[in-house]
């Protein structure tokens, strides 16, 4: 079953997943699903739950949804443990924040040709930690969804340990 956080929706029965259903089973795509991300997830899943909710705004908004969803699916396409990243070991390398949106971008690149308006997203949805600007809507669609995403991911855990239940 695909699900992004929050929703009850199947995923590979949508519009949605016939816009990345081509990346998806990648073999990059694949390694994420061992990789912890926010503490209670998986990269994979921030992927998928990033890239569903930017398909649904930028959709409902008239923007370029599938753009926002293969975008979002790779806009964290790194391998590294965020936590042990230095920036300040690795002179002269960017931060965190920068590195990993270019090691994302490089590696999406591997999988599929990307449109303007998905390199932009993957390489700028750290705004404003990295510069220049988004060039896109979707680009600050991508940005806002990621951090919102990130919340989700951290709290509904910590949410549904103190509460004994599961939050839907």
């Amino acid at each position: 079953m695909l699900k992004a956080i929050c929703s009850h929706k199947e995923l590979t029965d949508t519009e949605y997943f016939t816009d990345i259903c081509d990346i998806i089973g990648s073999e990059k795509i694949e390694l994420l699903k061992h990789i912890t991300h926010h503490i209670s997830t998986t990269r994979f899943q921030h992927c998928v739950n990033v890239s569903y909710y930017s398909y649904v705004v930028c959709r409902k908004l008239g923007m370029d949804s599938r753009a926002a969803a293969r975008a979002g699916l790779l806009h964290d396409l790194f391998f590294y443990d965020r936590k042990e990243y230095n920036a300040s070991k690795h002179k002269g390398q960017l931060s965190h924040s920068a590195m990993h949106a270019k090691i994302a971008f490089d590696n999406a690149s591997e999988i599929t040709e990307l449109s303007d308006i998905e390199k932009d997203m993957i390489q700028k949805h750290m705004w404003p930690m990295t510069r220049p600007l988004p060039k896109y809507k979707e680009s600050y669609v991508i940005t806002v969804i990621d951090k919102y995403c990130a919340i989700l991911e951290f709290c509904i855990p910590k949410l549904q340990k103190a509460l004994g239940r599961s939050v839907k």
